[in-house]
C-alpha cells in the first residue's frame, strides 16, 4: 500500500501541493515581468518608493558592504543600496529569470555593472557559501516562497556573523475597519489594473490573495527569531499595510 499524501501549501487562496508552488510563482512573475515596475507604482500609488527609502534608512548601508537581495527581481533594492553605500557589491537573486532580464535593462544596471551580479536561485536553497554577505534583503518576496521559514534559515546561513536581515513585506493593519477598507481597494482595484496595464488579471489576483495569507507582524517576528536572529524587531509602514522586519546574526 502506498501513501499518496502530499504536503500542501497556499497559492493565494488555492491549496496546492508544495511541489507545484514554485513553478506557479515563476509563471506569475514571468508573465508580469515587463510591467512589474509600472504596476508597483500603480498598486501603491508610488508609496512603495517611500517604504523602500525607509528600508534603506534603517539598514544605513556602509561603503564596501556585500548585499544579497533575494527575490530581487528588477534590482530596485540593490540599486538603492549601492547608491546609499557609495560603493559596494550587490547580488540580485531571483527564482524567475525574466525578472532579472528586465532588471539588467534598467539604466542603473549599466551604471553599476561592476558592482552587480544577477543570479537565478531559490530562496530556500541559496547557491552561496556560508558567512558570505553583510546584508540580506527580501522585498515583497517572502510571501511567495513555499516555506518562508526555510528562506529565513538560509538567510541566517549565508550572512556573516554581525550580518543584518531586512524583510519588507505587506502585512496586517491593526484596525479592523481600516483593514476592511484596504481589502476592498486591493481586491477590486489591483486585479483590474493588472488586466489593463499588464493584460494579466489572474497574476494580480494571486498577489493580493497572497498578501492576506501572509502571517501578521508578531507571528512573522517569531519566525525571524526561530531562524536564529537576535535583536529582532519590526516597524509598521503606512499603518501596517507594509512592515519592515529586522534581525542580526550575532
Amino acid at each position: 500500500m502506498t501513501d499518496d499524501t502530499q504536503t500542501t501549501t497556499h497559492f493565494g487562496f488555492q491549496t496546492v501541493p508544495e511541489s507545484e508552488k514554485a513553478s506557479k510563482v515563476q509563471g506569475v512573475f514571468g508573465s508580469v515581468a515587463s510591467k512589474y515596475d509600472i504596476m508597483n507604482d500603480v498598486m501603491s500609488m508610488g508609496i512603495h518608493r517611500i517604504w523602500k527609502d525607509a528600508m534603506m534608512d534603517w539598514i544605513a548601508p556602509r561603503a564596501g558592504q556585500r548585499l544579497l537581495d533575494v527575490a530581487g527581481g528588477t534590482g530596485d533594492i540593490s540599486f538603492r543600496f549601492l547608491k546609499r553605500a557609495g560603493y559596494g557589491h550587490a547580488t540580485v537573486c531571483d527564482l524567475t529569470e525574466p525578472m532579472l532580464i528586465e532588471g539588467r535593462k534598467r539604466a542603473e544596471a549599466d551604471q553599476m555593472a561592476d558592482q552587480l551580479n544577477w543570479v537565478v536561485g531559490d530562496a530556500m536553497a541559496l547557491p552561496f557559501d556560508d558567512n558570505t554577505f553583510d546584508v540580506y534583503t527580501i522585498s515583497f518576496g517572502i510571501r511567495n516562497v513555499t516555506r518562508p521559514q526555510d528562506a529565513l534559515n538560509e538567510a541566517y546561513r549565508v550572512l556573516k556573523p554581525g550580518g543584518r536581515l531586512m524583510v519588507l513585506e505587506f502585512s496586517h493593519i491593526p484596525n479592523d475597519m481600516m483593514q476592511w477598507m484596504y481589502d476592498k481597494y486591493s481586491f477590486n482595484f489591483i486585479p483590474t489594473m493588472g488586466k489593463i496595464i499588464a493584460n494579466d488579471r489572474d497574476s494580480y489576483q494571486y498577489l493580493v490573495e497572497s498578501i492576506r495569507k501572509f502571517p501578521d507582524q508578531d507571528t512573522f517576528l517569531n519566525m525571524v527569531r526561530a531562524a536564529g536572529f537576535e535583536n529582532a524587531k519590526y516597524r509598521n509602514l503606512t499603518m501596517g499595510i507594509a512592515c519592515l522586519h529586522s534581525g542580526w546574526k550575532i
